[in-house]
């Protein structure tokens, strides 16, 4: 089954200050980081949420499932079978992301932005966009009997320039 992966690029950065996609990170953007640690898991990559990439739907400002929404339109419209989502700023994953996440859907218990959905979940997510009842992704997972998976890997969050100084420090 062929999977796309979504970066999750059009968050606020609200409590970063800035655009934390752009900040950067031993030379390189956290968006480009992004990219490299998801692109070995799947056979497509997309941005979601910035100019010149997917657009969350149904609007911008909905958090990660109007990106997650977005990306699974994309995925269904170009022959996907499924989904695998990260945050711009997580910028390194598990070598063994995909085959710890089969099958889908599925997400990590420690960051469930991380997950592998199936494009047929696209209708149930809509109709919770729709409803703007509990936007968070764990209410998306519990609808459509997702898998919280555990595991050793704990994802990066990055929410502040202390989180990104702290980051780079240990990635040195």
């Amino acid at each position: 089954m062929k999977t796309l992966g979504a970066v999750l690029a059009g968050g606020r950065s609200s409590r970063f200050g800035s655009d934390k996609a752009l900040a950067m990170l031993n030379g390189r953007t956290l968006l480009d980081h992004a990219q490299a640690a998801l692109a070995p898991h799947c056979d497509a990559l997309v941005i979601v949420g910035r100019d010149g990439g997917i657009a969350d739907w149904p609007r911008p400002g909905v958090g990660p499932l109007g990106a997650i929404a977005g990306a699974l339109d994309h995925a269904a419209a170009h022959g996907f079978g499924q989904l695998l989502t990260a945050p711009v700023d997580c910028v390194r994953l598990p070598d063994h992301l995909h085959a710890l996440l089969q099958p889908a859907p599925a997400f990590l218990t420690s960051q469930p932005v991380i997950g592998l959905w199936p494009v047929a979940a696209l209708g149930a997510l809509r109709a919770m966009l729709d409803a703007d009842d509990d936007l968070a992704v764990r209410a998306f997972a519990r609808r459509i009997g997702a898998r919280a998976v555990e595991s050793d890997f704990v994802p990066p969050n990055v929410n502040s320039v202390a989180d990104l100084d702290r980051l780079a420090s240990g990635l040195s």
